[in-house]
């Protein structure tokens, strides 16, 4: 089993990929990803069936959670709970988020 995840890698297959997300831990009790937004790229992620935690790298601009937006900068951690609709959005830099997953990536 790896144990050793290099983020930097990801940000940059993600770049120069057609998916702004890679989750590169992918277990039944867990998931761990990364996930980069240009400025003016859409988050086009829907509601997960576990829990998620976002941990913000770097970037700026807002998580729109359950209707409500929540400015984000570098070192904001973030609960969003299962089943609920949220979108990262107003980004003017490169945003680069650790999610966390209470269970596998569905």
């Amino acid at each position: 089993m790896k144990m050793e995840f290099d983020t930097n890698e990801y940000v940059k297959k993600i770049a120069g990929g057609k998916h702004y997300f890679h989750t590169f831990v992918n277990r039944e009790t867990i998931a761990a990803g990364i996930l980069r937004l240009a400025p003016g790229e859409k988050d086009t992620q829907s509601t997960h069936d576990s829990d998620e935690i976002y941990y913000v790298v770097r970037g700026d601009g807002f998580l729109k959670v359950g209707g409500k937006d929540y400015g984000i900068s570098p070192g904001m951690a973030y609960l969003v709970t299962k089943n609920t609709e949220h979108k990262f959005h107003g980004n003017t830099t490169d945003l680069v988020v650790i999610y966390f997953f209470g269970g596998p990536d569905s």
